[in-house]
């Protein structure tokens, strides 16, 4: 498992990765959480939130959930955990770029999330099953 350090690190660099543009009005940053996050949606704690893009009172922000990371993939070397948070970290730049850009519709980020969360739900359709 990785340290908070070692995960912190992986982040910077994977930022460095990204054009200067994409930061633009990113006012709050990109921020490391310990946090384990699950959605508020989620029905058998099978799902967690690896990283979130926020928008809220004029802030526009970025944060990396390494608890839920240590959760879902808890023996992940350093390679395997840079590529892995590289899909999470550009993921989250994607929605803040659509975001930006004023996309929301059929073919936007959000619209994925919200087909991939909707055919989670559809799975406990009619089950007990409620967050531990």
């Amino acid at each position: 498992m990785l340290t908070l350090e070692e995960y912190r690190t992986i982040i910077e660099e994977l930022m460095d990765e990204l054009p200067e543009e994409f930061f633009r009005d990113l006012n709050g940053g990109v921020i490391v959480s310990e946090a384990l996050a699950i959605p508020d949606y989620a029905r058998g704690g099978d799902i967690f939130t690896m990283g979130q893009y926020l928008v809220y009172s004029g802030m526009r922000q970025i944060v990396m959930f390494k608890g839920s990371f240590d959760r879902v993939h808890p023996g992940a070397d350093k390679e395997e955990a840079r590529a892995l948070l590289r899909a999470v970290l550009r993921h989250e730049f994607r929605h803040h770029l659509e975001s930006l850009g004023g996309v929301h519709y059929s073919k936007s980020l959000l619209a994925e999330d919200a087909q991939k969360k909707a055919a989670y739900l559809e799975r406990y359709k009619g089950s007990d099953v409620k967050t531990p």
